[in-house]
């Protein structure tokens, strides 16, 4: 048995935009926070393959397993995996299945096994490619295949989809872990390779007040490089959660008094910055601790795992703010399931 399509198979991509594009033409996803995956199935050989090209096979053995057990033998699927874990969704045990141990991997496939989500359809069960033809078929023909073959105990789902803008705009809104909303042209083809603009990708960007518990010097002179941020948790205790260095160039100097008049041991009571790795120098990684007097609001894009998975965006120094009012509890809003959309 052959596919028309093989593997290494490009994606299509999505345009960033800052706004919903409104009208008859869109249709709504949601942008699932998970690792972008192509799924091959010819016969009795199943391939995952990355939004790079890459094999994902060997990572994600449970879900090899569940695509060889359906009953057509051949389509081609686009979709994203993510894992579920307690009723969330966990970017974290997601990348610590990209591990060099199949010893390892076949541990955390038991544990915490993954899930996926799909949203578009290449070939179908017939082996007939469907790239060419619009996004509004394509999705039927999807619906029809999810139909028939997932079940809400299999490890596959179908990515909710809407035509409805208020919809989709209360997606966005939703407090939920998701990455944002795709909008996509209901009359575009499957354009592999392309980031094209019938495919937009609207990301949710949110803000937080963080408390300054350290800085770190610029790898150059005795400026100020980056801020190290700290929240409050329950136990009152402040843990680092992550850095911003989008400090204007002509404020350095400024911000460098200000901080090493405040420099002061502890710094963080909790979690602490890490030291030196295989990414950072020796001098990258010394940090000075400060009192924690300083209050910033940055902007990001994720926090899990009790941090930002980013760098952030300092948007606003906040000398009206009291530090013991930075909490994890921003982070916590922010991380809700969006199990419940599927």
């Amino acid at each position: 048995m052959t596919l028309p399509l093989k593997s290494p198979y490009p994606p299509m991509d999505a345009l960033s935009a800052l706004e919903l594009p409104q009208g008859p033409a869109w249709q709504y996803e949601p942008k699932w926070d998970g690792f972008r995956c192509l799924v091959f199935r010819d016969g009795s050989h199943v391939e995952l393959q990355s939004k790079a090209g890459q094999p994902l096979s060997r990572y994600f053995p449970e879900l090899v397993s569940a695509f060889s057990a359906l009953k057509p033998k051949k389509f081609v699927l686009d979709g994203e995996i993510v894992v579920p874990v307690n009723g969330e969704l966990s970017f974290d045990d997601l990348l610590m299945r990209i591990h060099p141990a199949e010893s390892r991997i076949r541990k955390l496939a038991a544990e915490t096994p993954a899930m996926f989500v799909a949203f578009d359809m290449l070939v179908d069960e017939n082996g007939k490619t469907l790239a060419g033809l619009p996004l509004e078929e394509r999705r039927e023909r999807l619906e029809a295949f999810a139909r028939a073959y997932f079940s809400k105990d299999s490890r596959m789902r179908l990515s909710p989809a809407t035509k409805d803008f208020t919809r989709a705009r209360e997606w966005f809104r939703m407090a939920v872990g998701l990455d944002g909303i795709i909008a996509k042209r209901q009359d575009a083809p499957y354009e592999a390779g392309e980031r094209s603009g019938a495919m937009q990708k609207i990301k949710k960007l949110r803000t937080a007040d963080c408390v300054v518990g350290g800085f770190r010097y610029a790898s150059k002179g005795k400026m100020v490089g980056s801020l190290l941020l700290g929240l409050y948790d329950d136990k009152g205790l402040l843990n680092h959660v992550g850095f911003t260095s989008s400090i204007h160039a002509a404020h350095r100097a400024e911000v460098t008094r200000k901080l090493e008049a405040l420099i002061q041991p502890p710094g963080f009571t909790g979690q602490s910055p890490g030291g030196p790795s295989r990414w950072s120098t020796k001098r990258s990684a010394e940090w000075q601790p400060l009192a924690p007097k300083i209050v910033v609001e940055v902007q990001y894009d994720h926090f899990t795992g009790g941090r930002f998975r980013h760098g952030t965006k300092l948007l606003r120094w906040r000398p009206d703010k009291a530090p013991r009012q930075c909490t994890m509890a921003q982070g916590r809003r922010e991380s809700r399931s969006p199990l419940d959309l599927l």
